[in-house]
């Protein structure tokens, strides 16, 4: 592994070293580089829930200008991992453990009810539709564009919910959906094999296909629950650290 995607030490002026928590990106796609170490980070403790964002110590550990830093952190804000204050910049979202396990519980509640609807009225090119939606999934784990493939995992699962036809869920679902990105965004971290990520909507897709209410459920509950305790253990982690 080359030193910049291991994070290297500075030299202080007095010969001694200082840890970085990023290291230099040198390749042309900054944002999404960026955007990853920064994800990196988060979701290992070295940036602690609460942390201020310094646009300018992170774009000298980066060697990069200020722009590429802020537009990252502006993408990490849309994934809910990272909040804005007027006038005091940017700072890791405090979440505790038992906060994203309820999130998850809601989650499973709105997206079992909204299966169980769409299960009986959902029409064929719904159903296909979703097919096509984990063929997506696939070919994001071969470009291995994960942020893609958490973005596409995440619409996934909206177009389940809106099958139901329920507008008033779909509002609820759409208010839960920042704070549902956090955990999203760490599922990344679950599997090694960005295909295993397809695979577990799988079963969901072939138990609408056969209109099988039942399997439906199981395969959902087991889906976003394996998520949930995942997500769950790493937030209460980062709390006992």
């Amino acid at each position: 592994m080359h030193n910049e995607e291991r994070g290297m030490d500075q030299i202080n002026p007095d010969g001694g070293r200082a840890a970085r928590t990023f290291s230099a990106i040198r390749t042309t796609d900054l944002v999404t580089q960026i955007s990853r170490q920064m994800t990196d980070a988060i979701v290992t403790g070295r940036l602690k829930p609460g942390e201020r964002v310094t646009e300018l110590q992170l774009s000298k550990e980066f060697g990069t200008s200020r722009a590429p830093v802020r537009e990252a952190a502006r993408l990490l804000e849309n994934q809910g991992l990272i909040v804005s204050s007027p006038r005091r910049g940017f700072f890791v979202r405090k979440l505790t453990g038992d906060e994203m396990r309820d999130i998850y519980d809601l989650r499973i509640c709105l997206e079992l009810h909204a299966a169980g609807i769409a299960v009986d009225r959902m029409s064929e090119s719904e159903v296909t539709a979703l097919e096509k939606q984990v063929e997506r999934l696939h070919e994001l784990a071969d470009a291995g564009s994960i942020e893609d493939q958490i973005f596409a995992d995440f619409t996934f699962h909206r177009m389940l919910c809106e099958a139901s036809g329920n507008k008033r869920l779909m509002k609820v679902y759409n208010e839960l959906a920042a704070e549902m990105s956090i955990g999203i965004t760490l599922i990344g971290k679950l599997y090694d094999d960005p295909h295993r990520i397809a695979e577990t909507h799988e079963p969901i897709v072939a138990a609408a296909r056969r209109r099988d209410r039942e399997d439906l459920f199981e395969a959902l509950r087991y889906h976003i629950g394996v998520a949930q305790d995942h997500v769950v253990s790493l937030f209460r982690n980062l709390e006992r650290e």
